[in-house]
């Protein structure tokens, strides 16, 4: 877990260059006891912050924390608008806790007259759910949030697609059939990527990988345990990793199956 310390660390490194910091990668963020700290610390250097969660965590108090902290972008995951479709993908999830979430962080914004968070609904849209959208857009409208985003699903193993998570409407799907019945990639594997310029991701411990899309962190590029980002940022192992993706970006795991030329929003 990302210890406070390190992150005030961190930030007083970067602040001067940094101007959007994202407080999510694999993780659920509540889940660690100083994240709202974290925020406000990120926020009183004139940083925009955003979050994602699944919102089971945003009881009323740490709602009114939430809008208190500065954070600007609240991103909160609904992947279905039944208790029986949201937990096939959300297992062990429960939706009435997602909503009351939700209310909470209404609510709060408008007793603290806060124009932040800006609220999102993030609908993912896969195969059991794709019948749910109009269902979704009425919810979001009667509980008040800012915007609802549909977001098309990266599957891991598209070609077999075991779980059945391909939406049937191509118009949120990242895959298309070929002409032999064949499941492709929708998108483009040029040699081109703003990410490895743009986008770096720091884990709890310090580690930095290329981008989101290194979910395991296997691809690890140094650590601020050891130096410092600046110095990081320019070392030639990121330098060669920039390097392969500007040549054969095709051949990199993480990146052939990306959202790097794809259609992410429906």
């Amino acid at each position: 877990m990302l210890k406070k310390d390190f992150f005030k660390e961190t930030i007083d490194q970067l602040y001067k260059e940094l101007t959007y910091l994202v407080f999510y990668f694999q993780g659920e963020p509540y889940l660690n006891p100083d994240f709202l700290d974290m925020v406000q610390y990120a926020s009183s250097k004139k940083i925009y912050t955003a979050t994602s969660t699944n919102a089971h965590y945003l009881n009323d108090k740490n709602a009114k924390r939430t809008v208190e902290s500065g954070l600007d972008r609240l991103i909160i995951s609904i992947d279905g608008t039944t208790q029986q479709t949201y937990q096939q993908y959300r297992v062990g999830g429960n939706l009435q806790k997602v909503l009351e979430s939700a209310a909470n962080i209404v609510k709060w914004k408008k007793e603290l007259k806060s124009k932040t968070p800006f609220i999102i609904f993030q609908f993912l849209v896969v195969r059991h759910n794709e019948h749910q959208i109009e269902e979704v857009k009425k919810l979001a409208k009667d509980i008040g949030v800012d915007q609802l985003r549909l977001k098309t699903a990266q599957v891991y193993d598209y070609q077999n697609d075991p779980n059945n998570l391909i939406p049937l409407n191509k118009k949120y799907s990242r895959y298309k059939k070929d002409k032999n019945g064949k499941t492709k990639f929708n998108g483009n594997n040029a040699n081109h990527c703003w990410r490895l310029w743009h986008d770096p991701v720091i884990t709890w411990d310090g580690s930095v990988v290329p981008c989101c899309f290194d979910k395991d962190a296997q691809h690890k590029l140094g650590s601020l345990q050891e130096q410092s980002f600046k110095e990081l940022w320019q070392n030639k192992t990121y330098q060669h990793f920039r390097s392969q993706v500007l040549q054969s970006r095709k051949n990199i795991d993480i990146c052939a199956n990306c959202s790097e030329g794809v259609k992410v929003w429906g």
